[in-house]
């Protein structure tokens, strides 16, 4: 337990990914209602809307709205997602309003990838030159690259370590012959696949490979062993989590219907208050937020502690009992 970190950093996705999941129409006032309420639960990034052909994603259609429309809070990174040189053109747009990095995503398997952007892997990479390029010009010269599926893949099956460091080898050698660097790492278990011991194996085999490249982990809770894999890398000292309030959203590519969202804000914030790691995040704002995100999409959402409580106001209701009794 020396290993778990002083303090963690979360990357609050529930929006872009539960409005990019849901089927029913969701308002735009309704949307900037949860980012505004997200805003001002201490949490310091939060993703929430993707440039994205609205043909395709016609929830997204109104990013630039999004973007207009969301009231900014000091020292809150507000970001984006983009899957071609035209989305970063559409959201380099508005740097003065988002916080643009330098992302670029990849699978770990061939059928997922093409699933999610009808390419493969190699020919993903193929495409990493006009995206070095373009952040180059934005000031940029390093890519923040994230491997989806990087546990388990429902089409192709358990997803090795070494397939792993090996596509992230050959992104490396891709960014440095044009002119980036590797920067941080992400490893994303898209279709809950992960368990404790893998998580380790896997963070052990990246490490041990990029030891200064910071790993953020992306953890889906399918089968409902996302907190467990939060708790084994904790242990392993990861500092970087994404999560979703109340565990919006979910993966529509993973050949499943139950592909949930992200592991649950509220729940994580708790777990970590639990064993004595700063976040930053006012857990019951946090609560508020996620029982305001049951109320946009209009139906029960997975998180527990919009239901079960905060703990530690248990904890000062019981002490102050007591104390009254004695």
């Amino acid at each position: 337990m020396s290993d778990l970190p002083k303090r963690v950093k979360i990357r609050e996705v529930g929006p872009r990914e539960g409005f990019q999941f849901e089927k029913g129409a969701i308002t735009l006032e309704a949307k900037i209602s949860l980012v505004d309420a997200l805003s001002a639960t201490g949490v310091t990034t939060i993703e929430f809307t993707s440039f994205v052909s609205p043909k395709w994603v016609p929830q997204m259609a109104d990013a630039e709205a999004m973007v207009a429309g969301i009231r900014r809070v000091p020292g809150v990174a507000y970001e984006a997602i983009w899957l071609n040189v035209a989305g970063i053109e559409r959201a380099a747009q508005h740097r003065d309003r988002l916080a643009l990095r330098p992302t670029f995503s990849v699978a770990a398997t061939d059928t997922f990838m093409r699933k999610n952007t009808n390419r493969s892997v190699d020919e993903r990479l193929e495409e990493m030159p006009s995206w070095a390029e373009r952040y180059q010009a934005l000031g940029m010269d390093w890519l923040d690259v994230g491997v989806m599926a990087a546990f388990g893949c429902n089409y192709e099956g358990d997803v090795e370590p070494r397939a792993v460091v090996g596509v992230l080898e050959k992104v490396e050698r891709k960014a440095l012959a044009c002119g980036s660097r590797l920067g941080g790492i992400g490893l994303a278990d898209t279709m809950g696949w992960a368990n404790p011991l893998q998580i380790k194996r896997l963070v052990g085999a990246v490490r041990e490979r990029w030891p200064s490249a910071p790993i953020k982990l992306h953890l889906h809770d399918t089968r409902a062993l996302a907190i467990a894999n939060v708790v084994a890398a904790l242990e392993m000292g990861i500092e970087y989590f994404d999560s979703a309030v109340a565990g919006m959203g979910g993966c529509p590519f993973a050949a499943h219907k139950g592909a949930a969202g992200n592991v649950t804000t509220e729940d994580l914030v708790f777990l970590c208050q639990e064993l004595g790691i700063e976040t930053g995040v006012d857990l019951d704002a946090m609560i508020a937020a996620g029982q305001l995100a049951e109320r946009v999409v209009g139906h029960e959402l997975p998180g527990k502690l919009k239901s079960g409580g905060n703990l530690a106001r248990y904890r000062a209701r019981a002490k102050a009992a007591t104390t009254a009794a004695v």
